[in-house]
């Protein structure tokens, strides 16, 4: 299957494309810098492209993929910025639209948990969103419009809501990078919240399983939650790294305040997964 991955680069993107490539899958990955993935080595065709240039024939020049997953996405992670709903919404809905209408029939596209909003507890597809975010709303706008563009274009969506994730290669400013930056620093105490928020956490290895799996999948699945649908306080998850990679540092609990851009308890329902899965 030949498989177009925009966002290559990124931190989901670079521990995805090995495993598309390992599966047998010809992979068009897409950046703006292909000297970013260089040091994958991966046998892959890279197709430098700016998203939101000119992209008329872009579908051409990717070689016209049976599957678009698209992973890109800027202005992180600065949550609150209307950047997301005044560049990054337009600019992605153009982008994906001339794929579709160009030919791509099966396009995944990665969301996020925070189309849900300030709801609390356990969190499921059929719950009606509501982004209290730019990039929230963004996100959840633009799955609209691709619901929409299906009522007029042949083609398969696949909208996959993230929840959190931890991993090597993780951007500096979340909490599993700085946490190890602290380590590596010699810090004898690593400043954080309170931690009793309860989230929903997937390493980085599983999230590019399950994308991979429901990528391939070509159906027209819709929205589904991309999570463990296991809650774990910040608190014990940032305990549980410390005492499994043996790292000698104290947490100075309650320096920072809550985030006031999620709520205090939340995780993903797994019911859609499971059942696709067990009909796989």
């Amino acid at each position: 299957m030949k498989i177009a991955v925009t966002g290559a680069s990124g931190f989901i993107g670079r521990h995805l494309l090995p495993i598309l490539i390992k599966n047998g899958h010809e992979v068009i990955a897409v950046v703006r810098d292909k000297n970013k993935i260089t040091d994958l080595h991966i046998a892959c065709h890279v197709v430098e492209h700016e998203i939101g240039t000119e992209n008329n024939d872009i579908f051409t020049k990717l070689g016209k993929p049976d599957v678009l997953l698209h992973l890109a996405w800027g202005g992180l992670p600065n949550y609150k910025s209307l950047h997301h709903i005044n560049d990054e919404l337009p600019t992605h809905y153009q982008f994906i639209k001339v794929m579709v209408e160009s030919g791509v029939k099966h396009v995944a596209v990665v969301g996020t948990c925070f189309e849900y909003g300030m709801q609390l507890g356990e969190l499921s597809e059929n719950l009606e969103t509501r982004p209290n975010n730019p990039y929230g709303y963004a996100k959840d706008a633009l799955r609209k419009h691709l619901q929409f563009l299906q009522d007029e274009n042949n083609f398969n969506l696949i909208w996959m809501r993230l929840f959190y994730m931890y991993g090597d290669d993780q951007p500096d400013n979340t909490l599993y990078s700085q946490l190890r930056l602290a380590v590596s620093r010699g810090e004898v105490m690593f400043n954080m919240s309170g931690g009793e928020q309860l989230r929903d956490y997937l390493h980085i290895d599983e999230v590019v399983q399950k994308i991979v799996e429901l990528a391939c999948m070509k159906k027209d699945i819709g929205v589904i939650n991309v999570c463990s649908g296991v809650p774990i306080s910040v608190r014990r998850l940032v305990e549980q790294w410390i005492k499994g990679n043996e790292w000698d540092i104290k947490l100075n609990l309650g320096y920072y305040p809550y985030p006031d851009y999620e709520p205090m308890a939340f995780w993903g329902e797994r019911e859609k997964m499971n059942t696709l899965q067990d009909h796989e």
